[in-house]
């Protein structure tokens, strides 16, 4: 498996699967998708096995010494098999090696393996957000802290 930068002719298949992995109102419409990635303190990794993409994840730089994940997207039949903890490894190595202190993400509240993904790679539930999607799930906000 490969890890590289985002390109822009990968925009489409990015965007597909966004919308195979998040419902509607929880998935980014091509707008929002696009202008996260265009953000100027943004940064996309893109996994992809025999040319092929297999997943993403985009995160931002923020104020205070903070990186904010995006997203993260992993193609169903590629979840279970590292491609979620290689692009997490990247964003958190980026993060560091920008001096940034804390990682911080939203997750749906009822995407139980989502949170216990992140809380093995020791992120912490600090605050739980009604209505956050567009569809009226809430979301808990989960922090890591980098030493």
């Amino acid at each position: 498996m490969r890890l590289r930068s985002f390109r822009s002719a990968d925009f489409e298949k990015l965007y597909e699967i966004d919308q195979a992995c998040f419902a509607p109102g929880i998935s980014y419409s091509r707008e929002e998708l696009e202008r996260f990635i265009a953000h100027r303190n943004s940064q996309t990794w893109v996994a992809e096995e025999a040319r092929e993409i297999v997943g993403f994840l985009i995160a931002n730089r923020e104020p205070r010494k903070t990186m904010h994940i995006v997203t993260i997207d992993v193609v169903a039949a590629w979840r279970r098999r590292g491609v979620g903890a290689l692009l997490m490894d990247a964003a958190e190595r980026w993060a560091k090696d920008h001096a940034l202190v804390l990682i911080g993400l939203e997750t749906a509240q009822d995407n139980l393996g989502a949170q216990r993904f992140y809380e093995g790679r020791g992120y912490r539930k600090v605050d739980e957000v009604e209505n956050y999607y567009a569809d009226g799930t809430a979301a808990w906000v989960m922090v890591k802290e980098l030493s």
